[in-house]
């Protein structure tokens, strides 16, 4: 996560190219988000989607890359059936492929979707069930969790993390910025300090094992 000294993840500006470029060093074969993430890309999918389809009609193929060969994998907790846009997620070039994780309590989808379900768990996806699964069938080893403080925190409280990963931003957010990051029951567990990196312009990368 990207936070600043005061622990909000609101409230400033991340340094979100040293972000991701600090996040390519994990190599990981699943990335996992959660479907607040998604939704707040909206307007950015959408705009991927009507270039798909001007493309389409044009004779000149899909808009986006499409699904990226090499690439992570990428895993959607949606248990409440709000991502629609899952076909320009696919073509964004991010990713070899996506898939959606649901339960049996996810409302009905169209039957013709064009994405990859992982349905477990009754009431709310069963993260657990979710990635051994994903291991055992995608040969998934490395996940790096790109996501807000629901899914980190229910992670967290299920001790499915090995490592929290922070960027600390050397600026105070003030007291309206949002810092549940962790979700707002994390487990009361020590973590113990592996990594401190002192990057330019005063940033400060912590890394800590769960």
């Amino acid at each position: 996560m990207a936070v600043s000294l005061d622990g909000a993840t609101t409230g400033f500006q991340p340094d979100l190219a040293l972000f991701y470029g600090l996040a390519q060093t994990w190599n990981e074969d699943l990335t996992l988000t959660g479907s607040d993430t998604i939704l707040a890309q909206e307007a950015a999918l959408a705009a991927t989607e009507t270039a798909t389809e001007a493309g389409a009609e044009a004779g000149a193929g899909a808009g986006g890359p499409g699904p990226a060969a090499g690439r992570p994998l990428l895993a959607v907790v949606d248990g409440r059936g709000r991502v629609t846009r899952w076909e320009a997620l696919r073509q964004a070039g991010h990713w070899s492929d996506v898939v959606a994780l649901h339960s049996h309590a996810t409302p009905p989808r169209p039957p013709d979707r064009p994405v990859r379900e992982l349905v477990t768990g009754t009431d709310r996806v069963d993260l657990a069930d979710a990635l051994r699964t994903l291991a055992r069938d995608d040969g998934i080893s490395v996940v790096r969790v790109d996501s807000g403080g629901r899914l980190i925190g229910a992670l967290l409280a299920g001790g499915l993390l090995d490592e929290v990963s922070l960027l600390v931003h050397p600026c105070l957010a003030g007291e309206r910025a949002t810092r549940y990051w962790y979700g707002d029951r994390p487990a009361a567990a020590p973590l113990t300090l592996v990594a401190a990196q002192s990057l330019p312009d005063g940033l400060v990368w912590l890394r800590y094992r769960t």
